[in-house]
């Protein structure tokens, strides 16, 4: 059985944009990357691979999970190691893995590939002990899910895209240690049996409010808590109902909303206090929320003879999660 070099423990929780290992001189196109997007967790790149051969090289640093995001393609890819050889039909939710610094064999593709998501966890993801992976080709629905989520992202910025991608990065990486990584360590953070207790949720939610027009994050809201991210995800749900993302985008809709109705600040500097890369952005994700564009709504609900309609927060897809 072919061993894998270990996974390697590490402070760094800021992956890297990649350039994609799997270059070829052939048809392969950067569709889509999280480079200057901020992310925490993890970095992606969406790509199309051409029919050839190439080097099969993984990320420095990171570990690579490459994943299928829509069917029925038929490309058979083959992957060739001193000791290891795989082959596999690149359909939806197939997912293959690569470790860090990962330089031996060659992959096939038999056909052009239209779209994979090429997904890198850092070291701090996974503990020293979680050194096994699979190299085998596999399919996983949930790994396949959270990858399409973080290809919707990348195409379309949300307003709590940044949150949204790092609970996937450690979703993701669970997932991995649960089913296809072996030897995990049993984490030394505190573990939240249920919800958070009223006192912790109050200061939990007092942060996220004062931070609206910050760069919040799911680690530096855990810390409020003092649990692990992991932990502090699912906790927050059974106290809220909503996951973090999710709260933080209904919160941030109305900040919006309150900004548009009793300011005079500019469309831009709202979407950039918002966390949105551009007026655009936030603008298409505005009116997916409300049905309306940000400047049909201020002047709609701006007069002070109308009522504020701030207590009917509704929060669709572009402003939870992922479409």
């Amino acid at each position: 059985m072919l061993t894998p070099p270990p996974l390697v423990a590490g402070s760094r929780n800021e992956p890297q944009p990649y350039c994609d290992a799997w270059q070829s001189d052939g048809p392969t196109k950067l569709l889509s990357s999280s480079a200057n997007r901020g992310w925490s967790g993890l970095s992606a790149e969406l790509w199309a691979h051409g029919k050839g051969v190439v080097p099969w090289r993984g990320a420095p640093c990171d570990t690579q999970v490459c994943i299928g995001i829509p069917g029925g393609s038929g490309t058979r890819i083959t992957r060739w190691a001193p000791g290891f050889s795989d082959q596999a039909v690149a359909q939806r939710d197939m997912v293959w893995l690569c470790p860090a610094g990962w330089q031996e064999g060659s992959v096939e593709f038999g056909d052009d590939l239209p779209e994979v998501m090429h997904i890198y966890l850092p070291p701090s993801q996974f503990s020293p002990s979680s050194c096994d992976l699979v190299l085998a080709a596999f399919e996983d629905p949930l790994l396949g899910g959270m990858a399409r989520a973080i290809a919707s992202e990348l195409r379309f910025e949300t307003s709590a895209g940044k949150l949204l991608v790092e609970s996937l990065a450690n979703s993701m990486a669970a997932r991995l240690v649960q089913r296809h990584i072996g030897s995990a360590a049993e984490s030394s953070a505190p573990h939240a049996r249920g919800g958070l207790d009223r006192r912790r949720l109050l200061r939990v939610l007092d942060y996220i409010e004062a931070n609206l027009e910050g760069d919040l994050c799911v680690e530096g809201i855990a810390s409020i808590a003092c649990l692990s991210r992991y932990h502090f995800a699912r906790a927050f749900r059974q106290s809220v109902g909503q996951s973090p993302h999710s709260y933080v985008s209904a919160k941030r809709l109305e900040r919006a909303k309150a900004m548009l109705i009793s300011g005079d600040r500019s469309l831009i500097d709202i979407a950039i206090s918002l966390s949105f890369s551009s007026q655009a952005n936030f603008a298409r994700a505005f009116k997916q929320a409300t049905g309306l564009a940000p400047g049909q709504y201020r002047r709609q609900f701006g007069s002070p003879h109308r009522a504020s309609p701030l207590n009917k927060v509704s929060v669709s897809p572009a402003l939870s999660i992922a479409t």
